[in-house]
């Protein structure tokens, strides 16, 4: 593999995982706008990992309560913290349909049929223009603190229209969180920390491919892609999080319109 190609396949990984414009459909078009060779398993796990440990390290503190929240539970403590095991436990409960029905699209193979441009295209203008109404027309009344378990249910089978390509598992989650009245810098910090989980799920999926095959080599390629979506996607979650404290989610909403008109052309042409 190319300098080239790992650098683009890192760099789109890290930059569109957490901005609402859909990494997964970004990272299907890449090979077909370039005619490179499919990446490989093997550094798809090793961007994710990047992105991963982007995540925990910039939501450090509320990682380390859910630790916390998560240890206290597995040793049957008292808590005095009882937000801190409600997020866990609200986390916990957003990402079992994904689990669910990612292991059912995996199990039957259906993710192929939905890796086309035109998918993709329909896709990015359909949920753009549903964050938008969302965004703009939604009362900004919470914070997490008013998280309840009904809201993550919500928020978890909204994540699971992410399985198809270009709808953007950050983007319809912040929608969902939007529309359920939470505030843009809250929606996007709690569609983040529901990442943790659900990277780690696919990671698991992907990594089990992997020791099937045999071919779980870590090689510098795989390293360096790690790298670089690390620093990409630390980048991307300080620049959104900045945006959100005083703009909407519009500019993400004209991109993903535009991109998907163009995809759309292209497809039907």
């Amino acid at each position: 593999m190319s300098l080239l190609q790992i650098f683009v396949l890192a760099i789109v990984q890290g930059i569109t995982e957490f901005l609402p414009i859909s990494s997964s459909g970004h990272l299907i078009l890449v090979p077909q706008l370039t005619d490179w060779p499919d990446q490989g398993l093997m550094m798809d796990v090793g961007v994710h990992v990047g992105t991963l440990a982007a995540v925990m390290l910039y939501f450090r503190k509320d990682v380390a309560a859910l630790f916390h929240a998560f240890w206290q539970m597995l040793t049957l403590s008292k808590s005095h913290r009882p937000h801190e095991r409600k997020l866990f436990l609200a986390l916990i409960l957003a990402t079992i349909p994904v689990v669910v029905f990612g292991g059912l699209v995996a199990m039957f193979d259906l993710n192929e049929a939905w890796r086309t441009a035109e998918v993709i295209g329909w896709t990015s203008i359909i949920f753009g223009i549903l964050l938008y109404v969302l965004d703009m027309r939604s009362p900004v009344t919470k914070t997490i603190l008013e998280l309840r378990y009904g809201h993550a249910l919500i928020m978890g089978l909204a994540q699971v229209l992410a399985l198809v390509p270009g709808t953007s598992r950050s983007g319809i989650t912040m929608t969902a969180a939007r529309g359920l009245g939470f505030s843009r810098t809250e929606a996007a910090r709690f569609s983040m920390l529901m990442s943790i989980p659900t990277i780690l799920a696919a990671g698991t999926l992907e990594g089990l491919k992997l020791a099937e095959s045999g071919d779980f080599v870590l090689g510098q390629d795989i390293l360096l892609g790690a790298a670089l979506s690390f620093a990409a996607a630390l980048l991307a979650i300080a620049a959104l999080m900045k945006w959100l404290q005083s703009a909407s989610m519009t500019p993400f909403v004209i991109y993903r319109v535009l991109l998907g008109i163009g995809l759309l052309v292209w497809a039907y042409s």
